[in-house]
């Protein structure tokens, strides 16, 4: 698969680079965090929502509503599933990593998704993007032996646990968690998920 970088053209579609902020605290921070062998995504982070930045995340990413600012760690090769939200994610690589994205209108009616249709985004150490609501995303894979880490920044609350019962049918069935829609693939073996990914579990070498 090709591997385009975030200040691609191609890439606007998706979401954009951010300018503007001083991610060096974050970024600092970030180095106490665990990197194990698979992956892990913790929502909220106490010692990340305390830094300065912050503040600036809150006004100018999110235009003032509250957030929470979390990380996705580990090591990942493969696509697995998409997930997306009704708001915007910003992300804060602090390794190079490469992010396996696509289009929610390409989603069918049947609430299935052509892998193929999925596209390859390197994001540098140290950068700052923001990924549109209607982009499709899931964990990062790492480039690098060492794993990967990422800042993720979401509206307070997404991603974590539903606290109300949804429907087993349409759009609603693939609710998971506060704010996220799934979509999985069945070599995944996502327990609860719906397996609507048609076509190849990407692997990024």
């Amino acid at each position: 698969m090709k591997i385009q970088n975030v200040t691609d053209a191609s890439f606007r579609k998706y979401g954009k680079v951010l300018e503007g902020y001083d991610f060096s605290a974050l970024l600092k921070e970030m180095k106490h965090t665990p990197v194990p062998d698979d992956v892990v995504y913790v929502p909220s982070v106490e010692e990340l929502e305390a830094l300065d930045v912050a503040k600036a995340l809150q006004n100018k990413g999110f235009g003032g509503i509250p957030i929470e600012i979390g990380y996705c760690n580990g090591h990942n090769k493969k696509l697995n599933a998409v997930e997306y939200h009704r708001s915007s994610e910003i992300n804060v690589a602090v390794t190079d990593l490469v992010l396996l994205i696509g289009s929610q209108q390409d989603i069918t009616d049947e609430l299935t998704y052509d892998t193929s249709k999925i596209e390859a985004f390197l994001v540098p150490a140290g950068t700052g993007i923001e990924v549109y609501a209607t982009t499709l995303h899931y964990a990062p894979c790492n480039v690098q032996d060492g794993g990967f880490q990422c800042v993720v920044v979401l509206p307070a609350g997404t991603n974590t646990d539903l606290t109300f019962e949804t429907a087993k049918t349409g759009e609603d069935s693939l609710l998971t968690a506060k704010n996220k829609w799934l979509i999985a693939h069945e070599d995944a073996a996502i327990e609860g998920a719906v397996n609507g990914l048609r076509g190849e579990n990407i692997t990024i070498d």
